[in-house]
């Protein structure tokens, strides 16, 4: 406190420890302890948010980096630019296209393929009566062995067909899950057949789930050299080429494709490499991060509203006792300090009660998505400050309203 002189000598300032301080914001905060609970319980949800979003994101990040790395980063496409055949040159894809491939090292698997494609669009029906109306319209994808391969798919029953089926043009046929569904095919037990307008396919597989090319869950595959007997070749430039490689090697590959297909007119052919995995990652976590971070700062927006609030409503309530400090002569400083302090102290301990919850709520959904969870440690380190910052800042005007309470007034409360 302050004490002044009047003998016309100047007055000694008053002094304010830091232990002084401490002791009056903890026993303001313990006045009311409920409501200091909650007020830090916005600060812990707040901060609590912020960790988990930061975690999250970049355990998602890194998730995404490792799939980019597994899939994207060794799958080649090639596509054909010449119209699909040439009079004098014949067939953009070579009919050992896929053997030409994958004697390139670092080739796993290759294989043609293409959406058949007739003058009446074909029809599946899993029956034999009917007409080829009475059937489903659906996507029939001509592939060799080599395609199913690369797309690396998870079967729910049966097998895929193989190069014994491509070089005997059997007429066997692979169902996307979807398509089994769609056409009451439950089980291959019973040995089902589907029509393919009038033509009969046997069933020999239904995949659940594919890696690389989606779009084969919602079709009916067959050999390639079945589809060419039935229905003639591709169409333009309908046949293209899937590539799987081992990692690194993409890059390499899809130079090497077009000139190991037709090196008499590598031009027919156009190799599409996978994207940059450095830029495509960073530009998903970029966006992520991003989305996240505005939601951190609105959760941490609530928590400072929260402090701001109940601080302002503390002022209000006392009153009396700040303007008994005032008389007594504590300065306006001390009283700015005071409540500066105890919303800061509130803010803190939020943080650091938040930013465990929130390492915790990161470990739990890495734990049951089977993930490796990522904090960084700046993020850890700097929540409790984050949180002691914005229990300040929240306090600043209430704080300021505590110190312009005149003495005389509030005494007479």
């Amino acid at each position: 406190m302050m004490r002044g002189r009047r003998d016309g000598r100047l007055a000694v300032p008053s002094r304010f420890h830091a232990r002084d301080l401490f002791a009056e914001a903890l026993a303001g905060m313990l006045q009311r302890p409920a409501r200091s609970a909650l007020t830090a319980l916005g600060t812990v949800l707040a901060m609590g948010t912020f960790v988990a979003i930061l975690g999250i994101t970049a355990t998602a990040s890194s998730q995404i980096d490792s799939r980019f790395d597994r899939l994207a980063a060794t799958e080649v496409t090639v596509e054909d630019v010449a119209g699909g055949h040439d009079e004098l040159a014949g067939p953009a894809f070579p009919e050992d296209a896929a053997a030409r491939v994958e004697a390139l090292h670092g080739v796993e698997h290759a294989g043609v393929y293409w959406n058949v494609r007739t003058e009446r669009p074909l029809t599946v029906r899993s029956a034999p009566v009917g007409t080829a109306d009475d059937g489903e319209r659906a996507e029939i994808v001509a592939a060799s062995p080599g395609v199913l391969r690369a797309a690396l798919p998870t079967l729910a029953q049966g097998r895929v067909y193989d190069d014994y089926h491509e070089d005997s043009a059997a007429q066997v046929a692979v169902l996307g899950s979807g398509m089994a569904a769609r056409l009451g095919i439950t089980t291959l037990d019973t040995q089902p057949a589907v029509f393919i307008g009038d033509e009969p396919f046997t069933v020999i597989g239904i995949m659940d789930d594919v890696q690389r090319k989606a779009d084969l869950l919602l079709s009916v595959v067959v050999p390639s050299t079945t589809a060419e007997r039935l229905w003639g070749p591709p169409q333009g430039s309908a046949a293209r080429m899937l590539i799987a490689t081992r990692r690194g090697a993409a890059t390499q590959i899809a130079h090497e494709a077009p000139t190991a297909l037709r090196p008499d007119h590598p031009e027919y052919l156009k190799a599409v490499p996978p994207p940059a995995p450095k830029a495509l990652r960073g530009t998903v976590t970029a966006d992520l991060r991003q989305l996240f971070l505005v939601l951190a700062a609105i959760s941490l927006a609530i928590g400072a509203v929260g402090i701001a609030n109940t601080t302002l409503v503390a002022v209000l309530e006392r009153a009396g006792e700040i303007g008994l400090r005032r008389a007594l002569g504590a300065q306006g400083l001390h009283i700015t300090l005071q409540f500066l302090t105890e919303s800061g102290t509130l803010g803190a301990l939020g943080g650091l009660i938040g930013t465990s919850l929130g390492v915790v709520t990161v470990v739990a959904v890495a734990v049951i998505n089977d993930w490796t969870p990522v904090v960084h440690p700046l993020t850890v380190a700097l929540a409790p400050f984050i949180g002691l910052v914005t229990g300040v800042v929240a306090g600043l005007y209430p704080a300021w309203r505590a110190a312009r309470v005149q003495p005389a007034e509030a005494l007479r409360r």
